[in-house]
């Protein structure tokens, strides 16, 4: 794997994601070649909630004007960070995004790899997934963040903030988002009580209680610390390996 240096973050980040990144990757890859490189953005959804899996999505685009939508008056609503949107804005643009992309894939990793693992090597098996299930290999990868948990064999260019700055990332970021909303909240009719469909897995007033009352559902990650939390359920508390998986992300 080549680590390929970042540039310096614009001075003031506005909502709308750019081609920055992307353009500065092309004059840095693009020289001599035949065509221009394939860049693929990475971002992740999942990594701090209790239940459910880490989702990764990949994407690719082909550097064109990104899609809009429709917002108040005569405003239109651009593609950026997931967060920064509403429900109906990321559904409005997961619909839109796949024709639009030269190329996405999701990938993802179970609350069971995640027990066996650890957080940071499920993270990369999930990542490792949506990659290889793009219809070309990208020749670099944007990763949202300072800390490069891909480790090869791809080049790897670690941005602060590239959901919100790059329009390849803002497109990963969503669609990984609506996937995973949407998975948690068909379990939320098989175990409902838990709040699913509104928390997606994360801790919620009524994901807690439910925890307390009738304990952790088979989707829940069964070696994290709320369990210690709860005295009823601790038991079932798994305890992993620490020579299994490859290190710890923050899960904040």
């Amino acid at each position: 794997m080549e680590a390929v240096p970042a540039a310096a973050p614009p001075a003031g980040p506005g909502r709308a994601a750019g081609y920055a990144i992307e353009e500065d990757l092309c004059a840095a890859l693009g020289r001599g070649g035949r065509r221009a490189p394939r860049i693929a953005g990475v971002d992740e959804v999942g990594r701090g909630a209790w239940a459910g899996p880490v989702v990764v999505c990949a994407a690719v685009t082909d550097l064109g004007p990104p899609p809009e939508l429709p917002g108040r008056g005569k405003r239109t609503v651009s593609l950026t960070d997931s967060k920064l949107l509403t429900a109906a804005h990321r559904e409005g643009f997961a619909a839109m995004l796949p024709g639009w992309l030269a190329g996405h894939a999701i990938g993802a990793a179970s609350p069971e790899e995640i027990d066996e693992i650890g957080m940071t090597a499920a993270l990369r098996r999930a990542a490792v997934r949506a990659l290889e299930a793009l219809p070309e290999p990208p020749d670099v990868v944007i990763l949202d963040g300072a800390h490069d948990f891909l480790r090869g064999p791809w080049r790897v260019r670690c941005e602060i903030k590239a959901d919100q700055r790059s329009v390849t990332v803002a497109a990963a970021s969503v669609l990984a988002k609506v996937h995973r909303d949407r998975l948690m909240a068909a379990l939320d009719g098989e175990y409902p009580g838990y709040g699913f469909a509104d928390s997606a897995g994360y801790p919620s007033p009524v994901h807690q209680k439910a925890l307390e009352e009738h304990g952790p559902t088979p989707h829940h990650r069964m070696s994290w610390s709320y369990l210690d939390d709860l005295p009823r359920w601790r038991h079932l508390k798994k305890h992993r390996d620490p020579a299994a998986g490859e290190g710890q992300l923050s899960l904040l």
